[in-house]
């Protein structure tokens, strides 16, 4: 009996260390690329409420990329604090910086959805970066970009960026997100496969051509949706068009969270309608993950040949580590944590979905 769940286990997480391994060697990392073609124009777009503490950040880091024609539109949406301040004196320096005040948000929208949409209204550009104000790129970070979706012909292209983390709250939190994503999902088949079951994105960097964002519909076809990105994404693969996704490793970074309650809001947020599923299929899911991640931990205790499930549960953290410029021995040594305070965030997740209380810088979703 023993012998059987001990093949069980090795089947099943054998198969992750496959997709961690071939993630490792092989998932499309934004490197520096130089474009070949600089004619087309490019609109980078940020949504910014209440984000005084980066939008100086992320505009330095646009004002100073190496494409040479990028027009530049940053949306207040209604915030509270400096940000619009902080904008509009940056914009008294350099012209190229747009500032727009958001309108109020209409019945049937989420905040970010209506605040990309206005943008997309105003931006004139071929290729649409739409950027997360937290997010902080290389000087060749849109250049790269530009440059693969040309070589590739991609409709769409988008950037998991790597996670910069410096406090042990974050630690315990937005690794396991990533491990979600590298540990059951082969990047490059994003790529090479029309099947939705591999699509990914990440609505802090995602490029589109205006062509393939008017044909899929823009966000107006996901203007309710709390994960719009996976849903564009999802729509992209609906119109047959090619898109891939990218680590950001040195190229797009992100300090997404600096505390944990804040990492445990913004995940909860995400984590149950990221999967489109029911939540009995959920729950079954958490089920099975911890089964197969978490007890291992416990029968190690009473059961030697658990080493070795061990053991390969940590090597897939290594490679996943290594994939997105993580330091591995935080995960190696956090993991059991890790996924117990992921299963807490998910079954919140669950809840407020349920109850229709999933909120968000002061938004009900």
């Amino acid at each position: 009996m023993i012998e059987a769940i001990f093949i069980v286990y090795c089947a099943f997480i054998g198969v992750t260390i496959l997709v961690a391994l071939a993630n490792f060697l092989s998932a499309p990392r934004l490197n520096k690329k130089q474009a070949k073609d600089h004619s087309k124009k490019i609109s980078v777009c940020i949504p910014a409420r209440n984000e005084e503490h980066n939008i100086t950040n992320i505009l330095h880091d646009i004002l100073n990329q190496t494409y040479p024609d990028i027009e530049i539109f940053v949306l207040d949406d209604n915030s509270e604090d400096s940000t619009y301040r902080i904008v509009s004196s940056i914009r008294k320096l350099n012209k190229s910086v747009n500032l727009i005040s958001g309108k109020p948000l209409p019945p049937g929208w989420t905040g970010k959805n209506w605040a990309c949409c206005q943008l997309s209204q105003k931006a004139q550009g071929d290729i649409l970066f739409f950027i997360d104000a937290d997010t902080r790129l290389s000087s060749w970070a849109v250049e790269s970009a530009a440059a693969y979706m040309n070589e590739y012909s991609l409709g769409m292209l988008s950037v998991f960026p790597s996670q910069l983390m410096l406090t042990l709250s974050e630690r315990l939190i937005v690794p396991i997100m990533d491990w979600i994503l590298l540990a059951f999902l082969p990047l490059r088949m994003v790529y090479l496969s029309p099947w939705l079951s591999f699509v990914a994105a990440n609505g802090q960097f995602i490029a589109v051509t205006k062509k393939a964002y008017k044909k899929i519909g823009g966000h107006e076809s996901v203007a309710n949706m709390v994960v719009e990105d996976m849903e564009l994404a999802r729509n992209v693969k609906k119109h047959s068009l090619q898109m891939m996704t990218f680590v950001g490793y040195n190229g797009v970074k992100c300090r997404m969270y600096k505390s944990f309650s804040d990492a445990f809001t913004g995940f909860t947020k995400n984590f149950f309608p990221g999967f489109n599923t029911s939540p009995l299929m959920f729950a079954l899911m958490l089920i099975f993950l911890n089964v197969l991640f978490t007890l291992p931990f416990i029968l190690l205790f009473f059961l030697k040949e658990f080493v070795l499930i061990v053991f390969l549960i940590l090597l897939q953290r290594v490679f996943i580590s290594r994939s997105n410029k993580q330091n591995f021995l935080f995960n190696v040594i956090l993991h059991p944590v890790q996924m117990i305070i992921m299963t807490l965030i998910g079954l919140n997740s669950m809840h407020k979905s349920a109850k229709g209380k999933l909120k968000w810088k002061g938004r009900h979703l």
